[in-house]
This record gives structure tokens, sequence and C-alpha cells, in this order.
């Protein structure tokens, strides 16, 4: 009696794609796939675009230092110099005239400042706050 051993059977591997028909959604033909065989949509071929270092000129004349966040053009003017100058020579409103605000800066300047008072609250809100604007209306920088 010569009997060959039988070979063990090997387990069949699902399939490594979804069948169409089963509620799966099938990627378009000209699509890239992902990893699960699905199209990663909003990527580019290439991969990620390089970032843009902040205060490149990207080639718009009315915002040549770029965009802030909310998409406000940014000034060439910055706020940590307009703080600094309105803590420093607040009671001539030096600070208000950086930025473009001749009207608040005479203001200070005939009062002094509000006797100092006006300029010290002035140069902290110009350091500390984000929403301040040069006189043409862009975000200051900082």
């Amino acid at each position: 009696m010569s009997q060959q051993p039988q070979q063990p059977q090997q387990p069949q591997q699902p399939p490594q794609s979804p069948q169409p028909g089963y509620g799966y959604p099938q990627p378009p033909a000209d699509s890239q796939a992902g990893p699960y065989g699905y199209p990663q949509p909003g990527y580019p071929q290439g991969g990620y675009p390089a970032p843009v270092a902040p205060g490149t000129y990207m080639g718009d004349p009315n915002a040549p230092y770029g965009y802030d966040p909310y998409g406000r053009p940014y000034s060439d003017k910055s706020k940590i110099v307009a703080g600094v100058l309105q803590l420093t020579l607040g009671t001539f409103g030096v600070g208000r005239f950086y930025k473009g605000d001749v009207g608040i800066g005479l203001a200070q300047l005939f009062t002094c400042g509000g006797l100092g008072f006006w300029a010290l609250i002035d140069g902290i809100v110009l350091l500390t706050g984000n929403n301040h604007t040069d006189d043409q209306g862009r975000a200051l920088r900082g």
C-alpha cells in the first residue's frame, strides 16, 4: 500500500482590494490610489508644496510683505516699533505718527500724551494687540 501523504491546503487569502458591489465606493480609473486602494483627494502628485518663508514677496504689489492668516496684507510698519516708540516718546505721539494716525498723534502731542497715562496705555495696547492697521488699512507686522 503505497499511499502518498496529502499536502496541507493553504488557506485562501482575502482579496487585496474591495470587490465592486459590496458597498465600497470604487475609485475612478484615472485617480492616484492611496494605501487602501482609494484615491487621495486634494494632494498634488509631487507631494506637499514647498513652504513659503514669512515676509517673502509673493508678487502682489498691494501686499509686498505677504498676507496675515485672515487674508489681510501686511504693512511695511511693525507693531513692535510702534509700541516701543509710543512707550518711549508717547508724550509727543511718535508711535501714532509712525503708524500714520496723524489726528491721534496731534492730540497726544498737544496733551503731552494725556499727561503720560494715555501714552503708556496706548503703547501697551499697541504691543499686545493683533488688530492694528496702518494708514492704508494693512495689518501691522509683528
